[in-house]
């Protein structure tokens, strides 16, 4: 029985790796200290989190997968997000070196919870390598996009390529805007997120020429974010199948671009959990094991 591999981002989620607030934010006093220093743009509430987050896990348990939770531990109340400290490969997870400092200890909890359920370790990204989750699409099983910019490095990318060996065909490395500059979080997957293998949705100011040019090369066809669901992350969905995803509530025109393509669009009040800690439900979340009937 396969236990994990996800060099695919719209096939069906079966088993997936999560945090709950209770063991990430711990409390309010903790809460209050460190969200400040990690440049969240308002305190989260404790108990309204909690409460959000236990809506947002009923959406993920409608699709049926495993769900698999990281226990409490010394690490910053970003571990809520899951998808950043690592990579899912067919060969075994890759574990990141984080971009933001604060984060530094959150791959060694991955491997800890990983390697006591089975899940192999392919490698690591070392020294002054940065390389963080939300980096990285997978276009195809053999051809993987990574963005280069404050939170992954050009060296981080090499390694990235070195481990995954022959797993792959194509790495392909993208370029970054400055955009609100180093502070804040700017992934590739703040500007795109895959919904069928050939249908994404993307804010596309935030592309480079060129790499929207080779989505369109690819026939992959393009739902545009208006400028106005932007900064609340309309563009950052979760996939938990083809055509069936997760998205904040309150972006009326994306969701309605997505529902007009036949996208089933499941939403849940992220003013706690996401927008506040610039985490929306593919950040929240780690697949590592995808696959169709």
């Amino acid at each position: 029985m396969i236990q994990f591999g996800c060099q695919d981002m719209v096939k069906q989620v079966r088993r997936i790796l999560l945090k709950h607030p209770r063991d990430a934010f711990i409390d309010q006093a903790t809460i209050d200290f460190q969200s400040s220093e990690l440049n969240y743009s308002n305190t989260p509430d404790f108990e309204i989190a909690c409460k959000d987050y236990d809506q947002f896990l009923d959406l993920i348990r409608s699709f049926g997968p495993e769900i698999h939770f990281l226990p409490a531990s010394n690490t910053s109340l970003d571990s809520i997000y899951t998808h950043d400290p690592c990579i899912v490969t067919n060969g075994g997870a890759i574990l990141c070196n984080m971009g933001k400092p604060q984060r530094s200890n959150e791959p060694d909890n991955i491997e800890k919870y990983f390697t006591s359920i089975g899940v192999p370790i392919l490698g690591r990204i070392e020294g002054t390598g940065t390389l963080e989750g939300g980096d990285i699409i997978w276009i195809d099983e053999r051809t993987v996009a990574v963005g280069e910019g404050y939170r992954s490095n050009m060296e981080g990318i090499d390694q990235f390529k070195h481990l995954l060996g022959d797993l792959v065909d194509n790495v392909i490395p993208v370029a970054l805007p400055h955009w609100t500059g180093p502070e804040d979080c700017l992934h590739l997957m703040s500007n795109i997120s895959p919904i069928d293998h050939d249908l994404y949705l993307v804010y596309s100011r935030l592309l480079s020429v060129s790499f929207r040019k080779y989505l369109l090369n690819r026939k992959i066809q393009l739902i545009e974010v208006p400028d106005e669901e932007y900064a609340s992350m309309g563009c950052n969905v979760l996939a938990m199948a083809n055509r069936k995803v997760i998205m904040i509530e309150g972006n009326p025109i994306t969701q309605n671009r997505l529902e007009n393509e036949g996208v089933e669009v499941h939403t849940y009040n992220g003013a706690e959990i996401s927008l506040k800690g610039a985490g929306g439900p593919t950040c929240l979340t780690r697949p590592f094991l995808r696959y169709d009937q």
